[in-house]
Formats: structure tokens, C-alpha cells, sequence
């Protein structure tokens, strides 16, 4: 569905069109559909083959054009893995998916901090290697007994598996064996007065009880499942999701938007389906309603059941009573979404803006006295974060003191490549900065043929917003009756500043890191890593010939070493 200035406010999928169709418009209708209707000014329609597509298709469209009718989930990314590396080369890291065939995997995890505090934990308990590269010397973990230290001892095969599997118990709930070992640390410890290391152990055994209490929840048969809830009031639905792998319920997940335009079946039918376009399918899906099983058959290949009694109808159960206290929190808090909306109209209304700016995207640049020039944008749908929508740019031009054309460059860049893969455009752009901004945002806009509001946040001289301004220096102040206008905006432009400064120090701290070493073909990490590992310093490099170079790099790279050192073009 597009509005009249042909923005896409709504996207959905149907057997028959004619009848998902008329039903918006030969009933009556109230609240969010009445308006959404209200707006429609023509259709786009797309045939596909199966529902499999259809479903592929209205994610990427929503994902294209976040209309503004559409129930959506929050923004964030893949929920992470525990990922333990395969073979003799013990490391344990998070992973956002579980593609890479040289791990296993043990996930995903709702709570990412949960999954992290577990590989701590773990690295803490088991001597495997922490380093991300092995480096020619122990490390100080090698000292504290957390590491066989590989880099300079040859650890047995039959070690590593004794290790492997002790770690993938842990990771399954079987955690009371190394418990026991360590409470008898701790008393051996405290026996021989040393309460320093007795403490220590008491810290590990206390991690241990906080991850085990944290998954107490079982299910007996070990079944890898998700198990969904809904509860619905005054227009609004919550969705609940706890996840269980190996029997274990790593977390949960609640969701809580405005009811969708459908019945409430094809509505969390929808919002599974969108949760599964960026989480892995489980064994089996538990969900007490043969509605929703049915809408969502044709599109997910697992198992579904509905809980009828027992210890699963307690989860159902369970999972249910999260769903309603979500709405309780979301109620409790002053519907935090409908006061952004009010806001936004606040500042159509202050701005004389032909429509509410629904989407907001900002800029802002940074580099140090013209070094290492970054740009960035952040986006704000319905006045919350987007993130999935930020953008960094490296600035290319040759004068990169000059904001001007740095601000140029990077609104140039993005709004073309949207014009070219014709993606939505925002409501409103906001610069970080003064009138000279705005220009310089406006004649980038203008030189590609598009027209957006621009509006700059100036600062008065305590650095604190002060209002907005215009491409002709008039000023908009936020005075005390916009008072929350005023924090929005502020929030708005602390995050697209704090956004460009992490940039650019994450930029600085990796040229800081770069070496002579970086530009040369053939020569990637690992070599690199040899490199470090045989030659201790410059000197010693410099007085590498090709044939000892090539002991440890192929023929080619060690000749490109050796030119590159002594300056051979």
C-alpha cells in the first residue's frame, strides 16, 4: 500500500487478495487500521510461486521500507553462540551464527551478557589457549595455570579430548563434577590457611550456582524447542519466546507492538515467522493454538505440538505469564512508543513539515586536527533507535580538514546508492551542526536530484542544544514548552556523535596497529603471526635473505618480503 506521495506504509501476503484486501475497506474500521486506510492512495502488487516466497519476499520489503503500519520486531542483531573450536586447538568465542563447520556450537543465547559471563567463566576453569594468535612466548595466563601454554609446549591429543569433553558437559547443564572439584580446592586451600586461593575457588563454585540457577528450568527429554505465548489489551500484544536447547532454557524473548491489521492468529503467526528470519529453527515448536500452527506450517519445516498437560503445559504456562507481565511493564511505563509519536508531530508542527517524520536519519563527521576523516549516520524510526540502519563512511577526499565537502561526500554517497536501489527515503535529515551543514547537505541533495527536510541542531555556547535551524539561518528554539522535544533531540544527537567519535577511534586505533608488513600480496595474519614468532625485531627482518625468508612463507611473498624491506620495486 502507498500514500499519495508514494511511500510504502504497508506490505502484506495473501492466498486471496480480493478478500485480505476488501475487508479494509467494507467494514468499519477503528484505531490503527482506520488510519492506516485513510492514507492509502494506490496498490503495488507482487504474484509469487508458493508461501515460502511470499514470506521471503514481505521481510525484505519491510526490511527495505520499515512502512509505518507494519508490526514489527525490535531491531537487533543474531543472538549469539558459544562456539568451541574442533581438533587439538582449544578456543572457546561468541559467534553470531553457526555456519563455520570447524566449531561447536551451543545456543543460541537471548541474553548475550549470559553467554559471554559463560565463556568467561569456563576460560577461567579450563586451561585452554585465550590468546587470539599464538604467540613465541607463555603468556600471564600460562603462569596462573588457565593455559597449557601451546605456543610453547606439544600438548598430547588425548589431553585436548579429555578437556573437549569435560567443556561440552558444561555447556550441557553437567556442571556438578567440576563443582565438586573445585569445593575440594577450596577446602584444601582454606586447610593450609592460603584464604587468598580458597577465595578465588569460592568466586568460580558461586559462577557456577548463578549459570545453573539461571537455567533451572528443564525439560526431561533434552528436545531442542521454542515454546510461544501471546496476551493481548487496549490494542496492544505481547509475544513471549523461551528458548530450550538440550533440555536447558538458555532465555527469553518478549515483544510487545501494536496489534497487527490482521486477526490475532495471522498477526503472531507473522511475528514467529520474522523471529525466525534471524534465528536458527529448533527441533520442535510448542505453541497452544491450531490457528497459528496452521498459518505458520507452510512456511517452517520443524515439528510443532501444543502442550496438553504435564511439565510442558507449565512452560506454556509460564511463558504466557511473562507475556502478560510484558504488557504490565509496557503499560507501567506511559506507552514510551506513543509518546515519541507525540513528539514527532511536536516537531512537524514546529518545523512546518508537510508530514510527521516518522524516519529521521542524522549525520555528523569527525577526525583529529584533519587526520583519518570518518563520517556517520544513524536512523531513528518512530523516535527509537534503528540500528540495523547505521551507517560509517570513510571520507576520500583530499582535503580532509573540510567538513563542508566532508558532509558533501558521505550525503552524496548514501542517498545515491538508495536512489540507484531505490530504498527509502527519510522524512527528515538532521546535521550536527550549524547552518553551513544544512548547505552543505542541501547542495549534495540537490546535485542528485532529491528533495528531503534538512534541518541543522546547533549548540549555544554551554555546548548544550539549543534548537534547529535551516538552510536560511532561521532559527526553531526549543523552549520550555517543548521541554521533551528538547531531550529527544539531544538524545538524537548525542548518539550520532558518540556513533562518528567510536568510529573514528576504533579507525585511529587500527592505524596505530598497522605495520610496514600490511600492504605486501600474499601476506595475510598468520604469516604475519610467523613472522613475529621467527624475528624479533627490525634488524633481524632486515637481514633475512629470500632463501631464509622462504622457510616459512611461500617463494613469492618471501620475495615480496624481502623488496619491500630493502626497497626493490
Amino acid at each position: 500500500m502507498h500514500d499519495k506521495s508514494g511511500k510504502v506504509i504497508y506490505v502484506g501476503k495473501a492466498k486471496d487478495l480480493y478478500k485480505r484486501v476488501s475487508q479494509y475497506f467494507l467494514r468499519p474500521q477503528v484505531g490503527k487500521v482506520a488510519a492506516m486506510v485513510s492514507h492509502v492512495d494506490y496498490f503495488e502488487t507482487i504474484i509469487v510461486s508458493n508461501e515460502k516466497e511470499s514470506f521471503v519476499l514481505e521481510m525484505n520489503l519491510i526490511q527495505t521500507h520499515y512502512p509505518r503500519y507494519n508490526i514489527l520486531l525490535k531491531d537487533g542483531s543474531h543472538y549469539p553462540y558459544i562456539a568451541l573450536k574442533k581438533g587439538d586447538d582449544l578456543t572457546l568465542s561468541i559467534k553470531r551464527n553457526n555456519k563455520d563447520k570447524k566449531y561447536d556450537y551451543f545456543g543460541p543465547f537471548p541474553n548475550s551478557g549470559a553467554a559471554y559471563q559463560m565463556v568467561d567463566l569456563l576460560n577461567k576453569i579450563y586451561p585452554i589457549r585465550k590468546c587470539q594468535h599464538i604467540p613465541s612466548s607463555p603468556c600471564l595466563y600460562y603462569h596462573l595455570g588457565q593455559c597449557l601454554a601451546p605456543c610453547i609446549n606439544k600438548i598430547e591429543s588425548n589431553k585436548y579430548e579429555v578437556i573437549r569433553k569435560e567443556l561440552l558437559d558444561f555447556l550441557k547443564g553437567n556442571n556438578s563434577k567440576i563443582r565438586k572439584e573445585l569445593y575440594t580446592k577450596m577446602m584444601d586451600a582454606s586447610e593450609i590457611e592460603n584464604y587468598e586461593l580458597a577465595s578465588e575457588y569460592k568466586k568460580l563454585i558461586d559462577s557456577i550456582d548463578h549459570i545453573s540457577t539461571s537455567q533451572k528450568v528443564e525439560s526431561s527429554d533434552k528436545t531442542d524447542r521454542d515454546i510461544f505465548a501471546y496476551n493481548t489489551r487496549n490494542g496492544y500484544i505481547s509475544l513471549s519466546i523461551l528458548l530450550y536447547r538440550k533440555g536447558k532454557l538458555l532465555g527469553k524473548e518478549v515483544y510487545v507492538n501494536e496489534e497487527g491489521i490482521e486477526d490475532i492468529s495471522t498477526t503472531v503467526g507473522d511475528l514467529i515467522l520474522q523471529f525466525y528470519n534471524r534465528t536458527p529453527l529448533p527441533k520442535e515448536i510448542v505453541v497452544n493454538s491450531n490457528e497459528i500452527i496452521d498459518y505458520l506450517k507452510p512456511y517452517l519445516d520443524v515439528n510443532f505440538r501444543i502442550a496438553q498437560r504435564g511439565n510442558l503445559l507449565e512452560l506454556v504456562s509460564l511463558c504466557e505469564t511473562n507475556a502478560k507481565n510484558a504488557l504490565d511493564e509496557y503499560f507501567s511505563t506511559s506507552l514510551v512508543k506513543q509518546e515519541n509519536i507525540d513528539l514527532l508531530k511536536k516537531l512537524q508542527q514546529l518545523l512546518k513539515l508537510q508530514e510527521i517524520p516518522y524516519h529521521i536519519e542524522l549525520f555528523d563527521n569527525s577526525h583529529t586536527q584533519g587526520s583519518l576523516p570518518v563520517g556517520a549516520l544513524v536512523t531513528y524510526i518512530n523516535g527509537e533507535k534503528c540500528k540495523s540502519l547505521y551507517r560509517k563512511f570513510n571520507i576520500t577526499h583530499e582535503e580532509s580538514r573540510d567538513d563542508y565537502a566532508s558532509m558533501k561526500e558521505i550525503v552524496t554517497r548514501h542517498y545515491l546508492r538508495n536512489k540507484t536501489e531505490n530504498k527509502k527515503m527519510p522524512d527528515l535529515i538532521l546535521a550536527d551542526g550549524g547552518v553551513s551543514q544544512v548547505h552543505a547537505i542541501k547542495e549534495a541533495l540537490k546535485e542528485i536530484d532529491i528533495n528531503i527536510p534538512t534541518f541543522g541542531l546547533f549548540k549555544n555556547e554551554h555546548h548544550q542544544t539549543k534548537g534547529l535551524i535551516d538552510e536560511n539561518g532561521l532559527e526553531y528554539l526549543l523552549d520550555d514548552k517543548n521541554k521533551q522535544l528538547f531531550f529527544l533531540l539531544t538524545r538524537m544527537q548525542d548518539e550520532v556523535h558518540r556513533y562518528a567519535i567510536s568510529f573514528h577511534i576504533d579507525k585511529r586505533s587500527k592505524a596505530m596497529k598497522a605495520t610496514f608488513l600490511d600492504d605486501i600480496k600474499g601476506l595475510g595474519n598468520k604469516r604475519k603471526e610467523l613472522i613475529y614468532m621467527n624475528y624479533k625485531d627490525i634488524n633481524e627482518l632486515k637481514n633475512a635473505s629470500i632463501e631464509e625468508l622462504s622457510q616459512i612463507l611461500p617463494n613469492d611473498v618471501a620475495t615480496n618480503l624481502y623488496n619491500k624491506i630493502h626497497n626493490i620495486t
